[in-house]
């Protein structure tokens, strides 16, 4: 099964010349991704990082923001930071897109995920369920139980925030394991491990939780002249 790194932000794609891509959100987020719960009723201080995550997961429906991300360890010199906004609405459907230093996008339809890379004129196009799988995308953006995918166990105070680590439970997923950190009640950092013991780290701003958000947001057309790369099969 392949699974989306939000999104590199989640796992990387490519890795040319300093460029790597992203994958969950999604990756998003992405993707990653973790959202403050502005609409949802705030949570205790107190509460363990696994129960508000837990509220997380139930209560936001739909979410817009902003991301910074950048990746540490072996293999990793060179890279730079990436920066851009995301959306995503339940289950399945978000938009992690790379503004700078380039400009990507990945989109997912609740059906399929298609990575747009201009640079490259290339689009990948794969099956939702494949590309997000056991990955932070699904923690994110998902709408099924997390111990169906995931190990979640609590971690100590760091930062001023309160962790939490999911672990998949497939052995392909492409990463090792994702820490959420947050504080208030509220996500605030990602850092997730991938199989090359590369460390993503990931902040978010600006966010906004259960807004309405146009339909095209989650809608993706192969701009003309793109090449399209089905990795269905």
């Amino acid at each position: 099964m392949n699974s989306l790194s939000m999104c590199g932000g989640l796992r990387a794609l490519r890795s040319d010349a300093g460029q790597p891509g992203l994958r969950l959100l999604v990756c998003l987020g992405g993707l990653l991704l973790a959202v403050l719960l502005v609409c949802a009723p705030r949570l205790s201080v107190a509460a363990s990082a696994q129960s508000q995550l837990q509220s997380f997961v139930d209560k936001v429906h739909s979410a817009t923001g902003q991301f910074e991300q950048n990746r540490s360890g072996d293999g990793a010199g060179g890279q730079r930071a990436q920066s851009g906004t995301f959306a995503f609405q339940r289950p399945g459907k978000f938009r992690w897109q790379v503004t700078k230093p380039y400009a990507q996008l990945i989109v997912s339809d609740g059906r399929h995920v298609y990575q747009y890379d201009p640079d490259l004129d290339q689009v990948t196009e794969r099956n939702a369920s494949q590309a997000v799988g056991a990955s932070p995308a699904a923690l994110l953006f998902g709408s099924g139980s997390l111990g169906d995918a995931f190990t979640v166990k609590d971690l100590p105070d760091r930062d001023g925030l309160q962790w939490l680590r999911a672990t998949p439970k497939t052995a392909d997923a492409g990463f090792a394991h994702v820490d959420i950190g947050f504080s208030g009640g509220l996500p605030a950092r990602l850092e997730l491990l991938d199989a090359f013991g590369q460390t993503t780290r990931i902040v978010l701003s600006q966010l906004k939780t259960n807004p309405e958000i146009p339909a095209d947001q989650f809608q993706f057309v192969v701009p003309k002249g793109a090449a399209l790369v089905k990795m269905n099969e």
